[in-house]
Protein backbone atom coordinates (compact mmCIF):
# COMPACT_ATOMS: atom_id res chain seq x y z
CA UNK A 1 0.00 0.00 0.00
CA UNK A 2 1.52 3.37 -0.99
CA UNK A 3 2.55 5.75 1.74
CA UNK A 4 0.14 8.72 2.17
CA UNK A 5 1.39 12.02 0.77
CA UNK A 6 2.61 14.77 3.05
CA UNK A 7 -0.57 16.70 2.26
CA UNK A 8 -2.78 13.73 3.21
CA UNK A 9 -0.86 13.25 6.44
CA UNK A 10 -1.15 16.92 7.36
CA UNK A 11 -4.86 16.99 6.54
CA UNK A 12 -5.39 13.91 8.69
CA UNK A 13 -3.47 15.46 11.58
CA UNK A 14 -5.71 18.52 11.34
CA UNK A 15 -8.93 16.47 11.26
CA UNK A 16 -7.68 14.45 14.24
CA UNK A 17 -6.87 17.73 15.98
CA UNK A 18 -10.43 18.95 15.50
CA UNK A 19 -11.77 15.61 16.77
CA UNK A 20 -9.70 15.90 19.94
CA UNK A 21 -10.52 19.53 20.66
CA UNK A 22 -14.19 19.20 19.75
CA UNK A 23 -14.64 16.15 21.99
CA UNK A 24 -13.32 18.19 24.92
CA UNK A 25 -14.66 21.69 24.19
CA UNK A 26 -17.29 21.56 21.47
CA UNK A 27 -17.13 23.05 17.99
CA UNK A 28 -17.64 26.69 18.87
CA UNK A 29 -14.62 26.73 21.18
CA UNK A 30 -12.43 24.72 18.79
CA UNK A 31 -10.44 27.62 17.37
CA UNK A 32 -8.00 27.15 14.52
CA UNK A 33 -5.22 27.81 17.02
CA UNK A 34 -6.47 25.06 19.33
CA UNK A 35 -6.89 22.65 16.41
CA UNK A 36 -3.36 23.41 15.23
CA UNK A 37 -1.97 22.89 18.74
CA UNK A 38 -3.77 19.53 19.08
CA UNK A 39 -2.47 18.53 15.64
CA UNK A 40 1.09 19.56 16.49
CA UNK A 41 1.13 22.03 13.58
CA UNK A 42 1.14 25.77 13.07
CA UNK A 43 -2.13 27.66 12.45
CA UNK A 44 -0.73 28.64 9.05
CA UNK A 45 -0.59 24.98 8.00
CA UNK A 46 -4.23 24.53 9.03
CA UNK A 47 -5.21 27.45 6.78
CA UNK A 48 -3.03 26.08 3.98
CA UNK A 49 -4.77 22.68 3.98
CA UNK A 50 -8.35 23.78 4.72
CA UNK A 51 -10.22 26.89 3.65
CA UNK A 52 -11.98 27.20 7.02
CA UNK A 53 -12.99 25.35 10.16
CA UNK A 54 -16.23 24.14 8.59
CA UNK A 55 -14.32 22.33 5.84
CA UNK A 56 -12.40 20.44 8.53
CA UNK A 57 -15.70 19.60 10.24
CA UNK A 58 -17.26 18.29 7.01
CA UNK A 59 -14.19 16.12 6.44
CA UNK A 60 -14.55 14.77 9.98
CA UNK A 61 -18.22 13.92 9.31
CA UNK A 62 -17.16 11.81 6.31
CA UNK A 63 -14.41 10.09 8.28
CA UNK A 64 -16.59 9.26 11.28
CA UNK A 65 -19.23 7.87 8.93
CA UNK A 66 -16.61 5.75 7.18
CA UNK A 67 -15.30 4.39 10.49
CA UNK A 68 -18.83 3.51 11.61
CA UNK A 69 -19.51 1.71 8.33
CA UNK A 70 -16.33 -0.32 8.67
CA UNK A 71 -17.46 -1.32 12.17
CA UNK A 72 -20.91 -2.30 10.86
CA UNK A 73 -19.44 -4.31 7.98
CA UNK A 74 -17.05 -6.11 10.33
CA UNK A 75 -19.81 -6.97 12.82
CA UNK A 76 -22.20 -8.13 10.08
CA UNK A 77 -19.48 -10.35 8.60
CA UNK A 78 -19.27 -12.22 11.91
CA UNK A 79 -22.93 -13.29 11.69
CA UNK A 80 -23.15 -16.88 10.50
CA UNK A 81 -25.62 -17.67 7.74
CA UNK A 82 -28.71 -15.59 7.13
CA UNK A 83 -29.75 -14.97 10.73
CA UNK A 84 -31.70 -11.75 10.16
CA UNK A 85 -32.19 -11.02 13.87
CA UNK A 86 -28.49 -11.51 14.58
CA UNK A 87 -27.75 -8.96 11.86
CA UNK A 88 -29.95 -6.36 13.56
CA UNK A 89 -28.07 -7.06 16.81
CA UNK A 90 -24.72 -6.80 14.99
CA UNK A 91 -25.70 -3.39 13.62
CA UNK A 92 -26.61 -2.17 17.11
CA UNK A 93 -23.36 -3.59 18.52
CA UNK A 94 -21.37 -1.75 15.85
CA UNK A 95 -22.68 1.56 17.16
CA UNK A 96 -22.98 0.89 20.89
CA UNK A 97 -20.85 -2.04 22.03
CA UNK A 98 -17.80 -1.13 24.08
CA UNK A 99 -14.44 -2.80 23.60
CA UNK A 100 -11.11 -2.22 21.95
CA UNK A 101 -12.61 -0.58 18.88
CA UNK A 102 -14.91 1.82 20.76
CA UNK A 103 -14.12 5.53 20.42
CA UNK A 104 -15.59 7.83 23.10
CA UNK A 105 -14.05 10.94 21.51
CA UNK A 106 -15.72 10.07 18.20
CA UNK A 107 -19.07 9.68 19.98
CA UNK A 108 -18.66 13.04 21.74
CA UNK A 109 -17.72 14.67 18.44
CA UNK A 110 -20.71 13.09 16.70
CA UNK A 111 -23.04 14.60 19.31
CA UNK A 112 -21.47 18.00 18.64
CA UNK A 113 -21.87 17.45 14.90
CA UNK A 114 -25.58 16.72 15.38
CA UNK A 115 -25.92 20.05 17.21
CA UNK A 116 -24.03 21.87 14.45
CA UNK A 117 -26.39 20.26 11.92
CA UNK A 118 -29.16 22.36 13.47
CA UNK A 119 -27.13 25.56 13.04
CA UNK A 120 -25.26 25.09 9.77
CA UNK A 121 -27.05 24.08 6.54
CA UNK A 122 -23.90 22.53 5.03
CA UNK A 123 -23.36 20.38 8.10
CA UNK A 124 -27.04 19.45 8.12
CA UNK A 125 -26.79 18.22 4.52
CA UNK A 126 -23.75 16.05 5.35
CA UNK A 127 -25.37 14.79 8.57
CA UNK A 128 -28.67 14.00 6.85
CA UNK A 129 -26.83 12.02 4.18
CA UNK A 130 -24.87 9.93 6.69
CA UNK A 131 -27.78 9.32 9.05
CA UNK A 132 -30.11 8.59 6.14
CA UNK A 133 -27.74 5.93 4.80
CA UNK A 134 -27.27 4.35 8.23
CA UNK A 135 -30.99 4.37 8.91
CA UNK A 136 -31.64 2.88 5.47
CA UNK A 137 -29.25 0.02 6.20
CA UNK A 138 -30.90 -0.67 9.54
CA UNK A 139 -34.33 -0.55 7.88
CA UNK A 140 -33.19 -3.20 5.38
CA UNK A 141 -31.96 -5.40 8.21
CA UNK A 142 -35.25 -4.99 10.10
CA UNK A 143 -37.24 -5.67 6.92
CA UNK A 144 -35.41 -8.99 6.55
CA UNK A 145 -37.05 -9.98 9.86
CA UNK A 146 -40.48 -8.34 9.53
CA UNK A 147 -40.98 -7.89 5.82
CA UNK A 148 -41.71 -4.28 4.89
CA UNK A 149 -44.31 -4.04 7.60
CA UNK A 150 -43.30 -1.34 10.08
CA UNK A 151 -39.61 -1.72 9.14
CA UNK A 152 -39.07 2.05 8.83
CA UNK A 153 -40.86 2.80 12.11
CA UNK A 154 -38.92 0.16 14.03
CA UNK A 155 -35.59 1.14 12.47
CA UNK A 156 -36.20 4.82 13.24
CA UNK A 157 -37.05 4.02 16.86
CA UNK A 158 -33.95 1.87 17.31
CA UNK A 159 -31.70 4.40 15.61
CA UNK A 160 -33.14 7.17 17.79
CA UNK A 161 -32.27 5.05 20.84
CA UNK A 162 -28.71 4.67 19.56
CA UNK A 163 -28.39 8.43 19.03
CA UNK A 164 -29.91 9.05 22.46
CA UNK A 165 -27.29 6.86 24.08
CA UNK A 166 -24.64 8.86 22.21
CA UNK A 167 -25.98 12.09 23.74
CA UNK A 168 -26.16 10.65 27.26
CA UNK A 169 -22.72 9.05 27.11
CA UNK A 170 -21.17 12.30 25.85
CA UNK A 171 -23.00 14.78 28.08
CA UNK A 172 -23.88 12.84 31.24
CA UNK A 173 -21.86 9.59 31.21
CA UNK A 174 -22.54 8.82 34.87
CA UNK A 175 -26.22 8.30 34.00
CA UNK A 176 -25.49 5.35 31.71
CA UNK A 177 -24.52 2.11 33.46
CA UNK A 178 -21.23 0.98 31.87
CA UNK A 179 -21.68 -1.51 29.05
CA UNK A 180 -25.49 -1.31 29.15
CA UNK A 181 -26.33 0.55 25.95
CA UNK A 182 -25.99 -2.20 23.34
CA UNK A 183 -27.77 -4.82 25.42
CA UNK A 184 -30.66 -2.50 26.21
CA UNK A 185 -31.23 -1.46 22.60
CA UNK A 186 -30.96 -5.08 21.47
CA UNK A 187 -33.68 -6.00 23.98
CA UNK A 188 -35.79 -3.14 22.63
CA UNK A 189 -35.23 -4.51 19.13
CA UNK A 190 -36.26 -8.00 20.20
CA UNK A 191 -39.47 -6.67 21.78
CA UNK A 192 -40.41 -4.66 18.70
CA UNK A 193 -39.58 -7.47 16.29
CA UNK A 194 -41.47 -10.03 18.41
CA UNK A 195 -44.54 -7.78 18.44
CA UNK A 196 -44.59 -7.52 14.65
CA UNK A 197 -44.05 -11.24 14.20
CA UNK A 198 -46.80 -12.04 16.74
CA UNK A 199 -49.25 -9.80 14.87
CA UNK A 200 -48.41 -11.48 11.58
CA UNK A 201 -48.88 -14.94 13.11
CA UNK A 202 -52.24 -14.00 14.64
Amino acid sequence: MPRPSNTEERRQQIVDGLLKVMAERGYERASVGEIAKAAGLSPGLVHYHFSDKQEILLTLVEQLASRARIRVTTRLARVKGDDARAKVDAFIDAFLATGGDSAPSAVASWVTISAEAIRQPEVRAAYDKVVGEDLGQLESLVAAVTGKRRARTIAAGLFAAVQGYFVLSASAPALVPPGSAAGTVKRMAAGLLDTVEAREDA
